[in-house]
């Protein structure tokens, strides 16, 4: 992964374009959300397209799911149909990666998850991922 956690002016352009035709091929995830809307926030915000691009870099497929008005804020999940390939194969926590004796993983998923700026989903935002499709 990038030690840097700023993107080039052509790696923002790439991810930006992604996230769009994303967006645009997967409307059932985000009623009532206008991507120009999405698009002013993250151009505005930088630092919030590395994450995205780190969840691109290791299969997943980051996309905007929803929008809270109170605190202006929009919410992406990884909507990929399994888990990413660069991310498969990792214990829970720092805890069950320490306590693995053999075949140890090369990380955990919470590890991984602030390395890479995003959080884990939790049951409830799973059970909400999972009434957006397949």
């Amino acid at each position: 992964m990038a030690k840097s956690k700023s993107l080039t002016a052509s790696e923002k352009k790439e991810i930006l374009k992604t996230l769009e035709e994303r967006f645009k091929n997967n409307t059932g995830r985000h009623k009532n959300i206008d991507w120009n809307a999405v698009l002013a926030k993250l151009t505005k915000e930088d630092a919030k397209l590395w994450p995205l691009q780190q969840m691109e870099l290791t299969g997943g497929e980051p996309d905007v799911v929803t929008y809270d008005k109170k605190s202006d804020t929009y919410t992406f999940y990884d909507c990929s149909a399994e888990s990413p390939e660069g991310r498969r194969s990792l214990c829970y926590d720092d805890a069950a990666l320490q306590a693995r004796k053999a075949n140890k993983p090369k990380d955990s998923a919470a590890n991984m998850a602030a390395t890479m700026g995003i959080e884990l989903l939790t049951e409830n935002d799973y059970q909400y991922l999972q009434q957006l499709g397949s």
